[in-house]
C-alpha cells in the first residue's frame, strides 16, 4: 500500500498540457520577450572596432584571448561592472551612467561617445552576467551561465537535465530580483498558457526552485519502513537460531 501510494500518475508528468494541439498544424502563441533593463551588479563586454586600432585597443582592454574563454569568472573579472551609481568607468570617455538601459539602447549610447574619440568605430556590446540558478527537484540543480539575448523556462530546466520523477510541475517558484526587492511567481509547467505568461522569458540573476511532491516522501517513508522491517526480521530469526540450538 506504501508502494502504491507513493507513485506519481502519468497526468502529473506532461509539460504544457492542453487539448488544441494539432499534427495538421502548430498552434501559435504571442508572447513579447521582455526588454531587459540593465542594473547595478551587471557585466559588460564592450569591444572595439575600427580603421586606428591604436586608438580602439584603448578601450578593448581584456585582450582577444579573454574574450573567446568559455570560463565566466574570466569574462566577469575582464568586463565592465556596472557600479552602485549605475554607472561603467571607460577609458578616455569617462564614467557614464548606463543603469535602465536595454542592450539596444546601451549600445546606440555607447556607439555615440566612442564615435568622438575613434573614427568609423564599431562598438560591440554583450551582457555577460546573464546568469540564472535551478534548485530543487532536477537531475543537475546549479548556477548556469547564458550566451543567448534570452532564455525561457524550459530552456533554463534543461540546462538542469529537466525535472526529477518527484518534481512538482505544477508549483515552480522563479524568485526575480527586482530594483525594489525580491518577487516570488508560482508557475506550472502543466498548463499551456505558461507560454503566454511574462515570465516565460527569464531575466539575468532569476532563480527556479522545484518543490518536491508528496509523493516523493511517501516513497522515502517507505523505503525507511523497509529498512526497519528487514533489521526486525533478521533480529528475529537470530533469535529463534539462537532459541533453537
Amino acid at each position: 500500500m506504501l508502494s502504491l501510494g507513493s507513485c506519481v500518475t502519468q497526468s502529473k508528468l506532461p509539460y504544457l498540457q492542453t487539448g488544441a494541439y494539432s499534427t495538421e498544424k502548430p498552434l501559435r502563441t504571442e508572447n513579447i520577450r521582455p526588454a531587459y533593463k540593465l542594473q547595478p551588479g551587471d557585466v559588460l563586454s564592450i569591444r572595439v572596432q575600427s580603421v586606428q586600432p591604436v586608438l580602439s585597443d584603448i578601450f578593448n582592454v581584456p585582450g582577444p584571448q579573454t574574450i573567446t574563454s568559455s570560463d565566466p569568472g574570466t569574462l566577469y573579472l575582464t568586463g565592465y561592472a556596472i557600479d552602485d551609481t549605475g554607472s561603467i568607468n571607460l577609458p578616455t570617455v569617462g564614467r557614464v551612467k548606463v543603469q535602465g538601459m536595454s542592450m539596444e539602447e546601451v549600445h546606440s549610447f555607447l556607439q555615440q561617445k566612442v564615435a568622438a574619440y575613434v573614427r568609423d568605430a564599431n562598438v560591440l556590446v554583450k551582457l555577460l552576467s546573464f546568469k540564472i540558478t535551478v534548485l530543487g527537484e532536477v537531475r543537475s540543480p546549479g548556477r548556469y551561465f547564458i550566451y543567448n539575448p534570452q532564455a525561457t523556462v524550459f530552456e533554463a530546466l534543461g540546462m538542469a537535465g529537466d525535472l526529477t520523477e518527484f518534481g512538482n510541475r505544477e508549483n515552480i517558484k522563479l524568485i526575480r530580483q527586482t530594483p525594489k526587492g525580491s518577487e516570488v511567481v508560482l508557475l506550472n509547467l502543466t498548463d499551456a498558457n505558461l507560454l503566454k505568461s511574462p515570465y516565460y522569458y527569464l531575466l539575468p540573476n532569476d532563480a527556479l526552485y522545484v518543490e518536491p511532491m508528496k509523493a516523493r516522501t511517501s516513497r522515502g517513508n517507505a523505503t525507511n519502513l523497509c529498512i526497519v522491517f528487514a533489521g526486525i526480521s533478521a533480529v528475529v530469526l537470530l533469535l529463534s537460531y539462537i532459541a533453537n540450538r
